[in-house]
C-alpha cells in the first residue's frame, strides 16, 4: 500500500501577496506552478458564489480540492458538502458556528453535523479552531471522548494561543496536544507563539516554536501513518499563512515576512518529515 502526501495551500493565504491583487485564474496557476498538489477554499473567506467560481480553476489547472465551512446550522453545512463533490475534496474541514456552552449541548450538534456528512458521502473533520466549536482544547478532547468517531483537522496554532502555552509546554498540555494529534487526519501550515497566531518562521526569537511545530507535525504524522498503514490513503498538509491580521505588519501596514515563500518553506518541511517518517515506517526493525 502507498500512502501519499498531499501539501495544499489556501486560497486565503493569496491574498494581498501582489499589488495589484492578482486573478483568480493568477492564484490557481501560481499554486500549481510553485508545486503545490491542492488548493483549499474557505467560506470564511469567500461567499458561496465566489466559491462555486473556483470550480473550473480546479478542473483546469488539475489541482486536488480542498474545502473549510462555518456552518451556524446543521442544514447550513449542506451546500458546503456538496461544493466539495464538485471540486473532488477528499473531506470537508467543519469550523461550527453552532457553539453551545456546555458540553452535553455541543455532543448532539456535532452528532447531526457527522450524519449529515455520512448522508452526503462526504467525510468532515473539525478544525481546532478559536471562535467555533472546538474553540477550547479542554473541552475539544473531551468531545474526542464523547464521540468516537469525531475527526479533526489539526490546525495547533490555536491551541498555542488559547492556552496561551509557555515554550516548552508542560507535560499536561503535550498530553492533550497528544490527545489532540492522535485523532487527526490532517494538519496545516502555521506556526503561532503564546501570544501571536501567526510568526515569521525565519525570525530567530520564532526558533524555539518552529522546533516545537515541527516536532508536533512529526509526531502527527507519524500517527497518521501507523493508523493507515493497511490503507492506501493520502494526508493533507494545507499550508495557511494568512493575511494581516494573521501576518504581522509594521508601523506602515508592511508584512514583516514573505507569506509566499515561508510557504514554500512550509512545503518543503511537510515533505522532509513525511519522508523521514516514511522511511521509518518501511525500514525493517534491526535486532540489538
Amino acid at each position: 500500500m502507498a500512502n501519499r502526501l498531499l501539501v495544499y495551500q489556501a486560497l486565503w493565504a493569496m491574498d494581498r501577496l501582489a499589488v495589484p491583487e492578482a486573478s483568480l485564474a493568477e492564484k490557481f496557476d501560481r499554486v500549481r506552478e510553485a508545486g503545490f498538489e491542492g488548493m483549499a477554499i474557505d467560506l470564511g473567506a469567500l461567499t458561496l458564489a465566489q466559491a462555486r467560481a473556483t470550480v473550473p480553476h480546479f478542473r483546469r489547472t488539475g489541482l486536488a480540492g480542498g474545502l473549510t465551512a462555518f456552518p451556524a446550522t446543521t442544514e447550513a453545512l449542506r451546500p458546503a458538502l456538496e461544493l466539495a463533490h464538485q471540486i473532488a475534496a477528499p473531506f470537508v474541514v467543519v469550523i461550527g458556528q453552532e457553539m453551545p456552552v456546555r458540553l452535553a449541548d455541543m455532543v448532539p450538534v456535532i452528532e447531526r453535523w457527522l450524519r449529515l456528512a455520512e448522508q452526503e458521502a462526504m467525510p468532515i473533520q473539525f478544525e481546532t479552531h478559536r471562535n467555533c466549536i472546538t474553540n477550547d482544547l479542554y473541552t475539544t478532547v473531551q468531545l474526542l471522548d464523547a464521540i468516537p468517531q469525531m475527526r479533526l483537522a489539526a490546525d495547533l496554532s490555536h491551541y498555542v494561543v488559547d492556552r496561551e502555552m509557555p515554550c516548552p509546554p508542560p507535560a499536561q498540555l503535550e498530553a492533550l496536544m497528544t490527545a489532540v494529534l492522535e485523532r487527526s487526519d490532517s494538519f496545516q501550515g502555521r506556526v503561532a507563539a503564546r501570544g501571536q497566531i501567526q510568526v515569521a518562521l525565519n525570525f530567530p526569537q520564532n526558533a524555539k516554536w518552529v522546533t516545537l511545530f515541527r516536532e508536533w507535525w512529526r509526531q502527527g504524522f507519524a500517527s497518521w501513518c501507523a493508523r493507515h498503514a493497511d490503507d492506501d490513503a493520502a494526508m493533507v498538509f494545507l499550508c495557511e499563512l494568512g493575511p494581516p491580521d494573521y501576518a504581522l505588519t509594521d508601523a506602515q501596514g508592511r508584512e514583516l515576512s514573505d507569506r509566499w515563500a515561508e510557504a514554500a518553506l512550509l512545503m518543503r518541511w511537510s515533505r522532509e518529515i513525511w519522508a523521514e517518517i516514511r522511511g521509518q515506517v518501511s525500514r525493517p526493525h534491526q535486532p540489538h
